[in-house]
């Protein structure tokens, strides 16, 4: 019997299609090789040109309110309707990700279980790749928003180039590091929808209890998660 078809969210957070775009195309390549895939990319900043203005009416309102709903809907209507994303961003100056993927972030920070929640987020699994040599640094914030939002599970693999060209390694380090990616994207495809982080469950407490202590009846937060059963019952 064929396996369904997995769709992948991939957000590229980087114009220069460099090691970063490179890694992440043998990532892509080797998810194709795992089973049936279907892509839908987002090419950071262009997918995304305005800055957020950190306005917080995505806080107050349903995120139609935001001024840059154009761009952010889409994106929205993407992470909802996909099983699995993927975040890849070099890290930039101070080991951090780039200033495109933070963007990125603050736009749909909505999403966050002290905001509006979605069901469709609590079973999706996601993978941050990054490459430089702060790239481990880079994947702790990505991946602290990506818990925040109540995700399932988030995988990561950030890659020491040393290089700031791929085609400039020696040829045994790009075969190991290809290697790597490779081995990480089979697990990735492979990684089975889990119990929640027990830090989710924490945080869902936590967040009832300030829905019902400090937001109240008549403000949005708080009507949205009685709306969707959120006040009554854990939702995962």
């Amino acid at each position: 019997m064929r396996s369904p078809k997995v769709k992948i969210a991939i957000f590229h957070g980087s114009p220069r299609k460099g090691n970063t775009y490179t890694a992440t195309s043998i990532f892509m390549d080797e998810l194709k090789q795992c089973g049936d895939v279907q892509f839908t990319e987002f090419f950071l900043p262009e997918s995304m040109p305005k800055f957020c203005t950190g306005c917080q009416l995505c806080f107050g309102y349903p995120s139609g309110k935001c001024p840059h709903f154009e761009y952010v809907e889409p994106i929205k209507d993407a992470i909802l309707d996909a099983d699995a994303l993927i975040f890849t961003t070099p890290h930039h100056a101070g080991s951090t990700m780039s200033a495109c993927m933070k963007n990125l972030l603050d736009h749909i920070d909505f999403f966050a279980m002290t905001v509006t929640p979605h069901e469709e987020i609590f079973r999706k699994k996601a993978f941050i790749l990054t490459t430089g040599t702060g790239s481990t640094s880079a994947i702790k914030p990505i991946k602290r928003g990506l818990k925040h939002w109540a995700i399932n599970r988030v995988y990561s693999l950030g890659l020491r180039m040393f290089s700031n060209k791929w085609a400039n390694m020696p040829e045994a380090r790009r075969t190991r590091l290809e290697q790597a990616i490779r081995r990480a994207a089979r697990k990735f495809y492979a990684a089975p929808i889990r119990r929640p982080y027990l830090s989710t469950v924490f945080m869902y407490y936590l967040d009832r209890f300030i829905m019902n202590k400090y937001i109240g009846e008549g403000n949005y937060p708080y009507e949205y998660w009685r709306e969707k059963g959120f006040l009554a019952k854990r939702p995962f």
